[in-house]
């Protein structure tokens, strides 16, 4: 069963305790281990990240407006905008930024 929006708003929320938002990033991708381990540089072993499927990329997006209104940093696909992500297979992921990660 997939989750509801606050549901993933609950899961990011509390896997980022006490760590201002201002030094995490949001995003939304169709191919979550590359954008976020390729593209993002997140590192497996030592990076704090997260990512949960979503049942859409509207509600994707709306999680990710969500952490965008509250300080994190963020991409294209997690806008108003959006990007060009495959409207079937959608994932909204979030890291701590570090000087490894890109932003």
């Amino acid at each position: 069963m997939a989750k509801t929006r606050q549901e993933i708003i609950n899961d990011i929320t509390n896997h980022f305790p006490q760590i201002p938002y201002q030094d995490c990033y949001i995003g939304v991708a169709s191919d979550i281990m590359d954008k976020m381990f390729g593209h993002h540089n997140v590192s497996r072993e030592k990076g704090r990240w997260i990512y949960r499927p979503v049942s859409s990329l509207d509600m994707a997006r709306e999680v990710a407006r969500h952490f965008l209104q509250q300080g994190m940093d963020g991409g294209p696909g997690a806008g108003p905008a959006g990007g060009n992500e495959d409207q079937d297979h959608v994932h909204v992921y979030a890291y701590q930024k570090n000087a490894g990660t890109r932003p």
